[in-house]
């Protein structure tokens, strides 16, 4: 006979291995201290946080909305949508704190070779043919990231 709804209100594990043993490897990863330093926590809280979600795969992130004038008061200030869109922009790319491109594993280089494309043996142009820091293209991209934010709009997805 089947025992349905008994387990109904326990939480799902998500662990596969001991608590203690997966505690000891988050303190230790390099990884993860720099993620909790990217996000102002504690060594120790971050790894307490991510073991909360680990271990009960039901459990959603909190999110709380705070009002400008909130924020304010507690020191703190808020985010322009240029500063919003330039965030995504650099989550997009790779470029936020603890978070390097993935193509700097590839050791692709950006210099310029002698037919003005990029170079993945390092080969340099002269100094005078170097590309701008962002291309016509990026400048497009964070318009329109820029105009789906004022919108209200996330392209669809649910953030």
């Amino acid at each position: 006979m089947s025992q349905q709804g008994s387990g109904a209100d326990k939480p799902k594990n998500g662990l596969k291995r001991p608590i203690e043993v997966v505690r000891a490897e988050l303190l230790k990863d390099p990884d993860t201290k720099k993620i909790a330093d990217a996000v102002q926590l504690k060594l120790e809280e971050y790894v307490e946080l991510v073991l909360k979600y680990a271990q009960d795969k039901d459990l959603e992130p909190q999110l709380t909305i705070v009002s400008d004038e909130d924020l304010r008061k507690n020191g703190v200030t808020p985010v322009t949508v240029d500063d919003a869109v330039d965030i995504v922009v650099k989550g997009v790319k790779g470029e936020l704190p603890g978070s390097p491109p993935d193509f700097e594993a590839s050791k692709f280089s950006e210099s310029k070779g002698a037919a003005g494309k990029p170079s993945l043996s390092g080969e340099t142009a002269p100094a005078g043919d170097a590309a701008p820091s962002t291309s016509p293209q990026d400048e497009a991209e964070r318009k329109a990231l820029m105009d789906q934010l004022k919108r209200g709009g996330g392209g669809g997805g649910r953030v």
